[in-house]
């Protein structure tokens, strides 16, 4: 597929006004440590960071660059070209650095890091096989707040449709309640079903991510979706139902009918970040109830005339739903914690760092 135009992969005007002079634009397709292989006009480059992207991205890993970034290539002496800048992303999936300590509570360090960026619509892999698990019913959810955040769309794809004949409306009716106002679809790709209709949401230059647990078959699904075999798959361990880790890297992916696919290696554990509206977007069942509740501060924990504990008596409101959301509730605020902490260290660090000056400048003035 040749790329002289670069609208294909979503190059706009407005992008153009971001560019510095005397540079030429390209999208990131894969990242690797310090380097990048990236799409422009002319081509497929390996190039590497600026010593600029390098300090920011030390500074905050959230401005490393990422798959689907749009960047800024400057053509050295020596006829490489160097990643020069990152332009504004319009959109960005990140994920908090959020991990299990050894004594089972949260920890992590406030920063985040970006999966994809620039996506229009972010596709939530579940396979079906797994669907007796509440565990994944929680994970849906934890993706798609993620994606609310992110600016993109979220879309869940329930995988593998072909292996759950026998009850799958049942368990889409489960997702859809996971995932209000969400479309919820079964895809086979090894079949064909559904295969379409997710392309639909790729038309002209879209730009889509997949994520999900490792065995979902999102390479499976890139595949299909590109009409051939772009991706490595492999099938899921008899022994456990898991998956292997068959795409290692990020990588983002034309597609021939128009459209673009960034395909992510299978994610075990994923933290919020910087969480605004995307639990309660998630949870808008929830807000809902709790708007009809008699104290406009109820923790939905006992408390007299509480509509969401009501709804949970009733059978309307499952009680796993609530339990999910007091637990993304908590991690948001946890994270939200960590990262005021860690802006307020670097400003301390900063203001350190200008009084040193002051004072040295003090010391040596005639």
């Amino acid at each position: 597929m040749s790329f002289s135009d670069l609208s294909l992969l979503g190059w706009t005007g407005s992008r153009a006004a971001e560019l510095p002079d005397d540079t030429v634009p390209a999208r990131v397709a894969r990242v690797d440590r310090g380097a990048a292989e990236v799409i422009a006009a002319d081509g497929q480059h390996h190039v590497r960071y600026s010593a600029p992207v390098r300090r920011a991205s030390a500074a905050d890993p959230v401005a490393l660059p990422c798959v689907g970034d749009w960047v800024a290539l400057r053509l050295l002496p020596e006829g490489r070209y160097e990643l020069d800048a990152v332009l504004p992303r319009s959109t960005a999936f990140v994920r908090g650095g959020v991990s299990r300590d050894s004594v089972g509570g949260l920890s992590g360090d406030g920063q985040g890091q970006v999966l994809a960026a620039n996506v229009d619509v972010v596709f939530v892999a579940e396979p079906s096989m797994h669907s007796t698990d509440f565990a994944d019913l929680g994970r849906i959810e934890r993706l798609v707040a993620l994606a609310w955040e992110s600016g993109g769309t979220p879309v869940v794809l329930v995988t593998k449709s072909d292996l759950f004949d026998d009850g799958l409306d049942d368990l889409l009716a489960d997702v859809r309640t996971a995932a209000p106002g969400v479309d919820v679809h079964a895809v086979s790709s090894l079949r064909g079903e559904g295969v379409e209709l997710v392309g639909s949401y790729l038309g002209g230059s879209r730009t889509a991510v997949i994520l999900g647990p490792s065995g979902a078959g999102k390479s499976t699904l890139v595949n299909a979706l590109a009409g051939a075999d772009v991706m490595e798959t492999q099938q899921v361990r008899a022994a456990d139902g898991r998956g292997r880790h068959t795409t290692v890297h990020r990588e983002l992916i034309p597609l021939r009918g128009g459209g673009i696919v960034i395909d992510t290696p299978g994610i075990r554990r994923i933290g919020l970040y910087d969480m605004n509206q995307g639990v309660d977007l998630v949870f808008s069942d929830i807000e809902e109830l709790a708007e009809r509740c008699r104290f406009g501060d109820c923790g939905h924990d006992g408390e007299p005339g509480c509509a969401v504990r009501a709804a949970v008596e009733s059978g309307e409101l499952p009680e796993r739903r609530l339990e999910s959301w007091r637990k993304l509730q908590r991690e948001a605020a946890w994270m939200a914690s960590r990262t005021d902490a860690r802006l307020r260290k670097e400003q301390q660090n900063k203001w350190k760092i200008i009084t040193k000056e002051m004072r040295r400048s003090g010391r040596n003035r005639p």
